[in-house]
């Protein structure tokens, strides 16, 4: 960098070079920060093979588990069909904003979620936490997909292996076959317990009666089925999106093939009527009740995969231009109806299983999570008059296509996260070793403790710290990096105006609603229990561990980042990490070149409608901080301090032209406002001519890293 200062015509001219040589500009090039890529050294991101490859793996990665066998009984239990209306305002709220919102960071940056927090650097930690939240989910999600292709395999037998009672079992069995005497059973005056529930318990899990009774040994059957799945996994994503694109039409498709013939026959069965009404039935008074609406949050977000990664992930392999805008709204609202579906097939089969055993009250045979699947289900499936094998088959084929799109989709994200960091590593690599990994974590689930630790995993490792990362999600994005700065990026990128529906959502209704449904939840909180027994408080603290990692990645990332990257004072290096880096953007050279000259029309056109006087320009100062330009409010709020701070009588307004060049006698040589002459770009610089990138007043614009030469500095003496 080169300083000359000469005085012509009582005015002092400061001309600044900076010269890059050869090898500054490669190690520019080379540097990687944790929240962006290897500029020019890395490898070039793959595509979709088209955009219905993309559509298909959102639905996919959607549409799974939890519609079948999770939202019908939180419908259930929370209002019936007065909880579509709390699971709706939730939906077009927060779960088609927080949709749109990730769809959006993934594509304009073609970044995975911990990469894509170039956006907002201090923030690293929300994506390296959601990332300890999807591997929680991974461990026991893995899990579940083996219980579904253990049941789909024993389905092929000539008698289905839970319709009957063994005799260890006792005189309290009950047959799930349809037989006279099974209502004769029914009817006496003990509890009975049916066939296909001791089967699960005493036969496939071999559940352990309370946790402190230990994990157990793993069932060599279930570990199998474990393997199997982890195989089929790492098949479909061993190549990236290559692969799991083309496996994505059918994890995307077959599971509506099955759900439709199952519901066509579920309301042909007598009794199925009863179900769907017990199902559908509005209990108007649970509006009210502020743990409904929780729920509809958990299972808003649990459905469509918000504050995971996996969407972020899949829409950085999307070209720039792609319609994100259709393809959110469509699997959004694809998710709820398919929800709906789910819940009506369900719920008319459980009519018809009340109806066979003369149950009054279809209560009495809805069970909840994995007990609905594998027990009420199966035990309904076992009553059917003909082919019931056929039925089970599909039903649980269904099940593990839906659970192995989810989880393709998730392991995805943690080894895109792993890539992006260490772009020398091979994708496949990667892929099995994590595959590894995650078998190797499954196997605790398939022991007789499993369930049990499937329950803690689940609440404390994956619903909170999901939850809670994804109010700190918003805030980095819209409040911290800027709601205006975002929405220019969209409108750059899309084309298309961002409607005041998405900027309400963005800004206040979807952080505002999610901070006060997390600190209701976190306050009601009650103890974890598991088929009505209490976990002891080793495991509550054992769970609140799992939690409490998990939340601190915030935290402890974003100082790391800041102690790593900058050697200012600890304040001015956490405002500095505030702002977005020179990695945010558009990936592609030729379309972040148009991208910079868009945000400097639209810095240039804000600045035309700066007024001269004093008033107007802290007016428009004032309106700056709510959004209105495109840097960032807290480099807004700097600009307002300071210009407060100093004496505003010696400052003076020169108008040239469109620009305003600001004067003021006070500041010193190393504390002058200037104007770069090429791009008309106001800013603020300490020490001038020593290269520091300082974080007061400093437009986004300005970067040391891509410009050769300042031409010419003119301060009033």
């Amino acid at each position: 960098m080169e300083v000359k200062t000469n005085e012509i015509n009582g005015r002092v001219t400061t001309t600044v070079s900076i010269e890059l040589t050869n090898n500054e500009e490669k190690k520019s090039e080379d540097k990687v920060d944790s929240g962006g890529d290897a500029e020019g050294g890395g490898k070039e991101r793959a595509n979709w093979g088209n955009g219905l490859e993309f559509l298909m793996s959102c639905i996919s990665m959607s549409v799974g588990l939890g519609n079948v066998w999770r939202f019908p009984f939180t419908a259930y239990e929370n209002g019936g069909g007065a909880f579509l209306i709390p699971y709706l305002v939730v939906l077009f709220f927060i779960g088609k904003p927080m949709y749109y919102l990730e769809m959006i960071l993934g594509q304009f940056s073609s970044k995975g979620s911990v990469k894509v927090w170039s956006i907002c650097p201090s923030f690293l930690g929300v994506g390296y936490g959601q990332a300890f939240g999807t591997v929680c989910v991974i461990t026991y999600y893995s899990s579940l997909i083996a219980l579904t292709l253990y049941y789909m395999v024993v389905s092929c037998q000539a008698i289905l292996p839970w319709t009957y009672c063994r005799e260890e079992w006792g005189l309290d069995c009950l047959d799930s076959l349809p037989k006279p005497d099974a209502i004769q059973h029914h009817n006496a005056s003990h509890k009975l317990t049916s066939s296909s529930e001791l089967y699960f318990t005493e036969i496939v899990a071999k559940e352990k009666l309370q946790i402190a009774d230990g994990l157990g040994m793993p069932n060599l059957y279930l570990t199998l089925t474990l393997f199997a799945s982890w195989v089929v996994i790492f098949l479909v994503i061993r190549r990236g999106v290559k692969s799991s694109g083309k496996a994505a039409y059918f994890l995307a498709l077959f599971p509506y093939l099955v759900l439709i013939a199952l519901l066509i026959r579920s309301v042909t069965l007598d009794g199925a009527v009863d179900g769907i009404i017990f199902f559908l039935n509005p209990q108007w008074k649970e509006l009210l009740n502020l743990k409904v609406w929780k729920e509809a949050v958990v299972q808003c977000f649990f459905s469509l995969a918000v504050g995971c990664g996996p969407i972020i992930m899949f829409s950085s392999y999307n070209r720039f231009d792609h319609p994100i805008y259709r393809d959110a709204m469509i699997v959004t609202s694809l998710d709820t109806v398919t929800s709906m579906l789910a819940g009506i097939t369900i719920f008319g089969i459980l009519g018809n299983l009340a109806h066979n055993l003369n149950v009054t009250n279809i209560k009495e045979v809805v069970k909840s999570g994995t007990a609905l699947a594998f027990i009420s289900y199966p035990d309904a499936i076992a009553k059917f008059q003909a082919i019931p094998q056929l039925f089970a088959v599909l039903f649980f084929f269904m099940l593990f296509v839906l659970g192995v799109g989810s989880i393709v989709a998730l392991q995805s994200t943690i080894v895109t996260i792993i890539c992006d960091q260490y772009k020398s590593l091979k994708y496949w690599v990667v892929a099995l070793i994590t595959s590894i990994c995650g078998f190797l974590l499954g196997v605790v689930y398939v022991t007789p403790g499993g369930q049990w630790i499937l329950n803690l995993v689940d609440f404390y490792g994956g619903t909170y710290v999901i939850f809670a990362l994804a109010i700190f999600e918003i805030v980095g994005v819209i409040w911290i990096y800027g709601l205006q700065n975002f929405c220019d990026d969209v409108e750059f990128m899309t084309h298309r105006k961002v409607s005041m529906y998405w900027r309400i959502c963005w800004s206040f209704l979807t952080p505002v609603m999610m901070t006060i449904i997390f600190i209701y939840s976190v306050i009601t909180i009650e103890p974890l229990t598991y088929k009505g027994i209490d976990y002891p408080d080793s495991a509550n603290a054992a769970g609140w561990i799992i939690f409490i990692i998990g939340i601190l990645q915030f935290p402890l990332w974003g100082l790391w980042y800041i102690k790593s990257h900058y050697k200012e004072s600890f304040l001015t290096s956490f405002v500095v990490s505030l702002k977005a880096t020179e990695y945010w953007g558009p990936s592609n050279p030729e379309t972040r070149a148009k991208w910079y000259a868009y945000k400097t029309s639209l810095a240039e056109e804000r600045l035309r409608q700066n007024s001269s006087n004093k008033i107007s320009f802290f007016k428009q100062k004032l309106n700056n901080v709510i959004g209105r330009t495109t840097i960032d409010i807290f480099h807004k709020i700097n600009i307002i301090l300071f210009f407060l701070y100093i004496d505003l009588k010696k400052i003076t307004f020169v108008e040239n032209g469109a620009s305003t060049y600001i004067y003021n006698d006070n500041l010193n040589t190393e504390q002058r406002i200037f104007k770069r002459n090429t791009e008309d770009i106001q800013l603020l610089t300490d020490g001038i001519g020593t290269g520091r990138k300082e974080p007061f007043l400093q437009n986004w614009l300005f970067d040391f890293k891509h410009l050769h030469q300042w031409r010419q500095i003119e301060t009033k003496k």
